[in-house]
């Protein structure tokens, strides 16, 4: 595919699964918080679970939730389905762009695991279709009426697939690849589950029977586990702009931690209507969470990164310019040669002595400390030129 055109679609697929994604988050997130502040009303008939009242653009609102009589059903009604398979297909589209149908500098790193790009597919795919059915079983069978039981299942399950992934896979595509593991079972969840129960509901409505508790429950469960899953997913969405998490050395760790911490999070916001604390308790979370993963950032920062070097052997610009030339600015230059980017990824460049001193910090970052670039070492860097690198950071980073 051109490389415009590719680009191109890119953005337009970003653009939708941004606003759908925005749009499914938004009406979960308003849903949940209006079934949890709903107040009974004294005198009402039976069926009725509570109302809330509300003030919004200019006036109020009135809502209720209850289970409708046999036969009542009203000349309109309004579904919430498109918002999640619409974001559910943009970003597998953008999987398939980005990772699949490109070379394999995104989804493989050779440091990680020695495999073709085909191999990587399966795992990734696998990993997305293995990992649903699984989830599916689980809750599908009598572990749902035990669910500690059945959570702790599908959570030590979920972190195998997470340290699997991120020894097999590039670290940036084991993130991603997680994140669309969790949002195929939430949209799932809406298509197998939620959507069906819905479609039942309104039959035996029309039908003229009573609806009874059960397809509310049922759907209920795969609504509340959705509502767990949003904060994780959304932050492994944004990881691949922080390559000191998804390019370290304890990556899974760091997404384990910062997962569970969204979680925990979401749940203290959950249940904020009747336990107090839940904002310390949050905010803690967060803290502790962050604490940890900038621990484990830190076991490889610039010192760590750099100590086998000798800053005493002295490194020639000439020598750093050579190592750019060779293995950066085939695709970060005015003219890149790579096959895959026809223009300088971020609009970083090296062409020029001043450009290689003004982007020198993250040259450090990427190259020498996380190693994440080049995109998996697509060019061949070797461990000698990152050391001759690391010791011109460590003289000053002079260009002269």
């Amino acid at each position: 595919m051109d490389s415009n055109l590719r680009e191109l679609f890119d953005l337009l697929i970003r653009w939708v699964h941004l606003i759908a994604g925005i749009m499914w988050i938004g009406n979960s997130m308003l849903w949940n918080w209006l079934d949890r502040n709903l107040l009974p009303r004294e005198g009402a008939p039976e069926g009725f679970e509570g109302e809330i009242w509300l003030v919004h653009s200019g006036g109020f609102y009135q809502m209720e939730k209850k289970q409708l009589a046999p036969n009542q059903i009203p000349a309109v009604l309004h579904w919430f389905k498109w918002q999640a398979y619409t974001t559910w297909m943009s970003g597998f589209a953008l999987l398939l762009l980005v990772y699949y149908m490109g070379d394999a500098s995104f989804l493989v790193d050779p440091a990680v695991a020695k495999i073709s790009h085909g191999e990587a597919m399966a795992i990734g795919l696998g990993s997305l279709a293995g990992g649903f059915l699984i989830y599916d079983v689980i809750w599908r069978s009598p572990l749902r009426a035990r669910e500690p039981v059945a959570i702790a299942l599908c959570l030590m399950l979920l972190l195998a697939i997470i340290y699997g992934l991120n020894h097999l896979l590039s670290g940036r595509a084991a993130f991603i690849h997680v994140g669309t593991l969790l949002g195929s079972i939430m949209v799932g969840n809406v298509f197998f589950h939620i959507i069906p129960s819905q479609r039942e509901l309104i039959a035996l409505t029309k039908s003229g029977k009573r609806q009874g508790a059960k397809l509310g429950k049922h759907a209920k469960q795969r609504s509340i586990h959705n509502n767990y899953m949003t904060f994780p997913v959304l932050f492994v969405m944004l990881s691949n702009h922080f390559p000191s998490a998804y390019g370290n050395s304890l990556n899974w760790l760091i997404l384990i931690v910062l997962m569970v911490a969204g979680a925990l999070v979401r749940h203290f916001m959950n249940i904020r209507f009747w336990w107090r604390p839940w904002l310390p308790a949050a905010t803690v979370t967060v803290i502790v969470a962050v604490g940890i993963a900038f621990a484990l950032v830190s076991r490889t920062s610039a010192p760590a990164a750099m100590a086998a070097t000798d800053p005493r052997d002295k490194v020639d610009f000439t020598a750093v310019r050579i190592i750019m030339r060779q293995r950066c600015s085939p695709c970060h230059s005015a003219k890149p040669t790579d096959d895959q980017w026809k223009q300088a990824p971020n609009n970083v460049m090296f062409d020029t002595p001043e450009q290689i001193k003004m982007f020198s910090e993250r040259i450090k970052s990427r190259v020498v400390i996380s190693k994440t670039m080049p995109f998996g070492n697509k060019t061949g860097m070797t461990q000698d030129e990152r050391d001759v690198l690391a010791r011109w950071f460590l003289q000053g980073s002079s260009i002269q």
